[in-house]
């Protein structure tokens, strides 16, 4: 079986008061690929760059990078396409990368022959563009046709072409292709010859945050400009999707309208009409597993005199949602300390993943004849994190990784509950030196916040270890232990120490640990990560002297919110593509989305709050700043480069020493190929290395 839900994570001032956008003397840094931004960004990445790469050992960082990058013996992560194992694979020979497939028989051998599908790399030689494999989406259950996802550059826009996967070729014209020109579209298959589109079909038809607007129905054969309407949301809402639902007897038309980032209406579309689903709005839709929607609440939720907690999992059959009468009963409900991460429906049971106190473990309920659950735990260590992915009806793959332990894959049975561990990468460093610690800080208002430490067994507490400590701490998002050789490699090894903090905003605890650091409560997330910078130097593991922090995108503001808040509190910031200006935020690209986090600057009384952590607001002169190393990217449509720019530009006319590295490619994710992220993230080590030794 397998459930398709689109994600639609699709994841200025001078001074304190408010003041109008021309006074903003950088406002020219918006123009992304203008010529005279696009001198400056040059200029910058030139001075930046040979400070940085200046680092005695950087070579050996680039080295140790592109060894782990390209490592031919890492696990080719797959899904299970019809008859096919698929895997998509960047080396140093497929730099952009291929798209290839083989047997599950061939797959599970140390050696697997490979079919190549697609070769990107090819693909843009032949035809000029520098493209960035974004995906693929095939037409379930007969898995002939897919929809390829290409982009230029690495960006979230997407050129859309059809590939047929018996001929292993593009759809050629005169089998009337589905293709989409570069936009931020979505497609979803209803039947061959039919889809849901939506995209960007000339005026008034995407959101003012840049996604589509309006959903349509469009049949093979007909001109994109003759699909028929189905539904068309409101100019503020986030996106409108499309998109259909399987379990193993009926497939599910949904249309949902994200009004915000964190609410939505959702329609079944059944004979041409839309019908509304009596859903709280802040309701997540998990999955459609014998004919009942699955939904997790991200409030509480009371109705026909029960009350459910937030953060449990209920479900309705369709048919009494769609009458408009719901039956909601519960599968499973959080604890004080679990929180439920990931939910997947195989042909007889559903599995949650839980995270206990952000260690993972992962549970199978059934339902008896009566409706009542049963629950048995799978047998993995509940001290790393578990990741569930490729259902195919009772067959799924579960990864298993910890700090020191690397990513293991097993296929895993969901009737007898027995895993066949088929993958399992090497050591890549000296892991066997290292030990990873958690610990509770106490923050401003008496939370305790868990943070993870990775450090030397024999590390001496004598506050002059270099350590980095990472941060996210938004839009519900979990950061779990992981195995990562660059960082054991390029950080550990050089006698650095590692943390990653679990802050208000994020996931860890379910809803209400992200809502608790919302909008007006933003100010939480900081004081969580101000309390486990001093718990860490009340430790003695470091000093503010040694101690560096890094994050990207949210996690890129909390970086310029934690230096501009507490500059003697940190002795290096690696602040990567993130935001930054928070007065002109939701008017560039993608940021009119997260209003629902952080708020409306165009509303005095929020903007009243927001400028408190908007830290190209709060800048000030005479005060010593650590020298901090900005990134960001040109083709990153998500997160728009200026705020870094912008940022930069400002500190330096301030006489701010600071750091700035622009990679023309990449994308939100800040590289496009192996290449570009070995020498990034050597960049950031060698920087890390110079301030906090």
């Amino acid at each position: 079986m397998r459930n398709k839900i689109l994600s639609l994570c699709l994841f200025a001032a001078i001074g304190s008061t408010t003041v109008g956008a021309e006074e903003d003397k950088y406002l020219w840094l918006e123009d992304v690929e203008g010529a005279k931004s696009m001198e400056w960004v040059k200029q910058q990445n030139a001075s930046s760059a040979e400070e940085i790469k200046a680092y005695e050992g950087f070579d050996n960082l680039v080295t140790n990078s592109l060894t782990i990058l390209n490592n031919k013996e890492r696990i080719p992560y797959a899904e299970r396409i019809g008859d096919y194992v698929y895997n998509f694979w960047k080396d140093e020979n497929h730099v952009r990368g291929i798209y290839r497939r083989t047997t599950m028989a061939e797959y599970k051998k140390d050696q697997p022959k490979w079919e190549t599908v697609l070769d990107v790399d090819k693909l843009g030689a032949v035809e000029g563009v520098n493209w960035v494999y974004k995906g693929i989406n095939c037409r379930y259950p007969s898995n002939d046709r897919c929809f390829v996802y290409l982009s230029r550059g690495g960006a979230d826009a997407i050129e859309v072409r059809e590939f047929d996967l018996n001929t292993l070729e593009f759809v050629n014209e005169s089998q009337q292709p589905y293709f989409l020109k570069e936009a931020k579209s979505n497609l979803s298959w209803i039947d061959k010859d039919t889809v849901f589109v939506g995209t960007d079909f000339g005026d008034n038809s995407m959101t003012d945050s840049g996604y589509p607007k309006v959903v349509k129905l469009w049949k093979r054969g007909t001109p994109l400009s003759e699909a028929k309407t189905v539904f068309s949301g409101e100019q503020s809402s986030v996106a409108v999707s499309g998109y259909v639902l399987f379990d193993e007897t009926k497939p599910l038309q949904l249309v949902t309208e994200a009004s915000t980032f964190y609410t939505a209406d959702h329609y079944v579309y059944r004979n041409g009409e839309l019908i509304a689903l009596p859903l709280p709005k802040d309701a997540e839709l998990k999955g459609y597993f014998n004919q009942e929607l699955y939904i997790e609440l991200k409030s509480e939720l009371k109705v026909a005199g029960h009350t459910f907690k937030q953060g449990s999992i209920v479900y309705s059959p369709v048919e009494k949602l769609i009458a408009q009468k719901p039956d909601f009963k519960l599968l499973v409900e959080p604890t004080a300390t679990a929180s439920i991460s990931q939910v997947e429906f195989t042909e007889s049971a559903v599995f949650v993943t839980w995270l206990e106190d952000v260690k993972g473990k992962l549970v199978r309920y059934t339902q008896a004849k009566d409706g009542q659950w049963k629950s048995m735990q799978a047998p993995f260590d509940a001290n790393g994190t578990i990741s569930v992915f490729d259902v195919v009806r009772d067959k799924f793959f579960v990864n298993y990784t910890s700090f020191l332990e690397p990513s293991s894959l097993y296929s895993f049975n969901a009737v007898t509950m027995k895993a066949e561990k088929i993958k399992g990468m090497k050591q890549q460093f000296a892991a066997d030196k290292f030990e990873t610690k958690q610990y509770f800080a106490t923050s401003k208002d008496g939370t305790k916040v868990p943070y993870f430490v990775v450090m030397a067994k024999d590390l001496k507490r004598n506050g002059k270890n270099p350590t980095l400590l990472y941060g996210y701490g938004g839009f519900e998002v979990a950061l779990r232990p992981s195995y990562s050789a660059t960082i054991g490699k390029n950080w550990l090894e050089q006698g650095g120490v590692y943390v990653l903090a679990n802050i208000r905003g994020g996931g860890e605890y379910g809803p209400a640990w992200h809502q608790a650091a919302l909008k007006q409560n933003r100010h939480k997330a900081y004081e969580d990560f101000e309390a486990i910078a001093e718990d860490l130097i009340n430790k003695n593991i470091t000093s503010s002297q040694h101690l560096g922090i890094q994050g990207g995108s949210n996690g890129g503001l909390l970086m310029g919110a934690a230096f501009t808040r507490r500059p003697e509190l940190y002795g290096a910031v690696v602040c990567q593509v993130p935001l930054l200006d928070m007065k002109r935020y939701n008017k560039l690209l993608a940021g009119a989305s997260w209003m629902g986090e952080y708020g409306n600057p165009d509303i005095p009384e929020q903007w009243d709050y927001i400028k408190t952590f908007s830290p190209y607001h709060n800048l000030k002169s005479n005060t010593k700043y650590p020298k901090v190393f900005f990134t960001t990217s040109t083709r990153d449509d998500r997160v728009h480069p200026a705020h870094a720019r912008k940022m930069v530009a400002k500190m330096e006319g301030m006489g701010i020493d600071v750091l700035y590295y622009e990679n023309i490619e990449g994308g939100h994710a800040g590289a496009a190929d192996n290449n570009q992220a070995a020498e990034l993230s050597s960049m950031v080590y060698a920087y890390l290395m110079q301030q906090l030794k």
